[in-house]
């Protein structure tokens, strides 16, 4: 067995410990890497280790901290409520609000997991007070989050982002980010009508579960939950988080650094919010994606790369290459993290599968980040889990689970249509 076969074989069980277990596959992959580059590879450990996407764990570990910053202090939930009280307690639009809620949240920094963690508990609250079906508010919850996770602000955006400009596809932040967003709302929409929330819009809401005390000091508020007000620190917080996005877009500066700039100052302002977003920080992401990059970088230097690229090529055509690479990312996203081990590992494959089909790249690519996106509602994955975990004690968990489980596995036949007809 040849070094590039080898180099594919430990790629391959890394995604297979990702589906099967528990273990963090990126702290897997430096190991694979370490002995398949140095000790039968023959390469310089300097070689292996220069692999290390040190721009992205700058980026993703600035991002993350300054959101998480913004999220111990209180300005995102209470920009979230605010928000939720322009519904004025019709349940009808309460879903789609928080749907453009979690869009926009996910959309400037904290990414699909850390919107859907904040979200989910008071989307389900809500829901729950206004007669929403729990699985309406997961999804709409869920699927705004994912809408915006391609941001080149959020952390799945910045690593797409980071490994389109390696492969030769730069420039394309905004194209790809909008890709994902039309694919997302095309799906929910439709779910969403044709789940019932139409038949929403025609009532208002009902609060079957609230006491005489409690309807009585809710007369006249048609938010549904209190809002608390704004002080000098969120005001400061919101200042600098738009300060970031002003900076990064109209200035082209380094995302990561601009945002832990803005932490640092955050910092100094209010000592001791720091130390409780760093415990919060998702590190096992960060260590996985990290991971799963220099192990990917192995495979460019031993072929393997190219390897798997013939390997998808031989189940493709020119036609059907946005179909098939649609439902095959789907299907493993599924099981397996989206940002962590599924993109890292299939986008570098796109300029040889392109070369060899003869297809648009940008085409492959973003077939790619639907595909992998699309199926991230399903139980089985962070986001369907988190809106599980924030329902109400009275509401039945296993029918929402086999429900989300039902949609994730749609969603790989669908995602892959659906790619087919956009790209």
């Amino acid at each position: 067995m040849n070094l590039a076969w080898i180099s594919l074989l430990a790629l391959v069980i890394a995604i297979t410990l990702s589906i099967i277990t528990s273990v963090n596959v990126g702290v897997v992959s430096l190991a694979f890497a370490w002995i398949v580059g140095v000790y039968l590879g023959g390469m310089p450990l300097n070689a292996v280790i220069g692999g290390f996407p040190v721009q992205l764990f700058l980026t993703l570990v600035g991002v993350t901290l300054l959101f998480g910053m913004a999220n111990v202090n209180g300005t995102l939930g209470r920009v979230a409520t605010r928000a939720v009280g322009l519904c004025r307690g019709n349940a009808g639009v309460i879903p789609v609000m928080f749907f453009l809620i979690a869009l926009g949240l996910s959309s400037i920094g904290p990414g699909n997991i850390g919107t859907t963690a904040i979200l989910a508990p008071m989307a389900m609250a809500v829901g729950a007070r206004a007669a929403v079906p729990p699985f309406l508010m997961a999804l709409m919850v869920g699927n705004g989050a994912q809408a915006g996770a391609l941001s080149p602000f959020a952390p799945t955006g910045v690593i797409v982002n980071g490994i389109m400009d390696r492969i030769g596809l730069p420039g394309h932040e905004l194209q790809t980010y909008a890709n994902n967003l039309l694919a997302h709302a095309l799906v929910t929409f439709a779910a969403y009508l044709l789940f019932g929330g139409w038949q929403l819009f025609a009532k208002r809401r009902i609060e079957p579960m609230m006491s005489q005390n409690d309807q009585a000091g809710a007369r006249g508020n048609d938010s549904l939950i209190d809002a608390e007000p704004f002080e000098w620190l969120h005001w400061v917080t919101l200042g600098i988080l738009t300060t970031l996005v002003m900076v990064v877009v109209f200035f082209d500066m380094q995302v990561g650094m601009a945002a832990l700039t803005g932490a640092a100052l955050l910092a100094l302002l209010k000592p001791g919010h720091e130390k409780e977003a760093i415990k919060k920080m998702p590190w096992g992401v960060v260590i996985l994606v990290c991971g799963v990059t220099v192990l990917i970088g192995v495979l460019e230097k031993t072929q393997g790369m190219s390897l798997f690229a013939d390997l998808l090529a031989t189940i493709s055509t020119s036609g059907t290459v946005t179909l098939t690479i649609g439902f095959v990312t789907g299907v493993v996203s599924a099981y397996s993290s989206t940002s962590g081990v599924v993109l890292p590992a299939f986008l570098p494959t796109v300029p040889a599968l392109a070369a060899q089909l003869g297809a648009d790249p940008l085409a492959i690519a973003s077939a790619m980040n639907v595909g992998g996106h699309l199926v991230d509602l399903s139980p089985l994955s962070t986001i369907g889990a988190l809106c599980i975990a924030a329902l109400p004690p009275e509401a039945d968990a296993k029918k929402l689970f086999n429900q989300l489980l039902a949609w994730g596995l749609s969603m790989t036949v669908v995602g892959g249509l659906i790619c087919w007809v956009l790209f």
